[in-house]
């Protein structure tokens, strides 16, 4: 390749020079410059270089001239990230059930490539997978992509739902036959992605995890069950429904110790209407998908959470616990 044959490209290396090798901690001096750009088969004169950093100047990159050390440098400045917030995505990142252990790793490398070399090793450092419980499905990017799509382009969609058995193997719900739905939101709930749709088969409003689908495509139908979604308010939906599993609405109350407001602000929202019975305990009302998930719930926060109404409510948790106990009667 002849000498110098990458100069029309002399402005992108340069931005690339100044991003990967440069921070507020470290600058790039002329000389040092002018040989990263030649490394690159690129040639280059002071003068050229100087016009070079201010055309960057007027493109809007933060290119700063640094006199604090030894020699005058040059390092970028503000970036679209600060290193801050690369070290909250990445931790995101590490933290999400539903992305992959392998894809959790490509997304940090990507995030990585937003700051400084110099940086990117303070983000390595940050990253926590290895004892993770993360999903085995690698199709839920695809998944949830297709998901939006639909949705912006009000189609239904069709997949097949699983599950798995005690062997670690794949089984699927309806004997395998397709799901055809009607997609209109997808809900982050605890930990995991949920797709919420209209089942025309069935005539009403569900939700599923989206990592548990696969063989996802759209179809060429309209969708259905607008009605029927508008009738629900989404946020209520998420916060009812415990662990996302299905159960019937019921407006419940219950009694809480007052050491346990921040558990209950945390699961029904800041919104909650709180009314103080007493010196230290308080009741709430809101409407719960009753089932297994919302009494475990119950049982999980001790003697200082109880049901306290309806009383066929209080009736099931009675039951619930007395089978959990192995007192039920035979």
């Amino acid at each position: 390749m002849a000498k110098g044959n990458n100069q029309k490209f002399k402005l992108i290396y340069l931005i690339k020079i100044l991003e990967r090798l440069t921070d507020e901690d470290h600058s790039l001096t002329m000389s040092q410059i002018i040989t990263e750009l030649e490394s690159n088969d690129i040639s280059a004169e002071r003068k050229s270089v100087y016009s070079d950093l201010e055309a960057l100047r007027e493109l809007g990159y933060d290119v700063i001239g640094d006199d604090s050390g030894r020699y005058y440098g040059y390092f970028l400045g503000e970036r679209t990230f600060e290193l801050a917030e690369l070290k909250l995505l990445v931790d995101s990142v590490s933290a999400s059930k539903f992305i992959t252990d392998k894809k959790s790793k490509a997304l940090i490398k990507k995030l990585e490539s937003l700051t400084s070399a110099y940086n990117a090793g303070k983000l390595e450092r940050q990253v926590v997978v290895g004892d993770r419980v993360k999903t085995m499905n690698e199709s839920i990017y695809i998944n949830v992509d297709m998901i939006h799509s639909a949705i912006a382009e009000n189609s239904q969609i069709r997949f097949r739902y699983f599950n798995y058995n005690p062997k670690k193997e794949i089984e699927y719900k309806r004997d395998g036959e397709f799901y055809y739905v009607s997609p209109w939101a997808l809900i982050w709930n605890d930990e995991n992605y949920y797709l919420v749709a209209y089942d025309s088969q069935d005539e009403k409003i569900k939700h599923f995890r989206v990592d548990k689908m696969n063989k996802m495509s759209l179809v060429e139908a309209r969708r259905e069950g607008g009605s029927e979604f508008k009738k629900i308010n989404i946020s209520e939906y998420s916060g009812r429904v415990f662990g996302m599993y299905a159960g019937r609405t019921e407006r419940v109350k219950m009694e809480f110790d007052n050491e346990l407001s921040g558990v209950v602000i945390d699961k029904f929202g800041k919104d909650v209407n709180i009314v103080k019975t007493g010196a230290k305990k308080f009741l709430v009302i809101e409407n719960v998908n009753v089932s297994k998930q919302f009494f475990g719930w119950i049982f999980g926060l001790g003697e200082g959470a109880k049901i306290v109404g309806p009383q066929n409510v209080v009736d099931e948790m009675n039951l619930e616990m007395m089978k959990r106990l192995g007192l039920e009667k035979k």
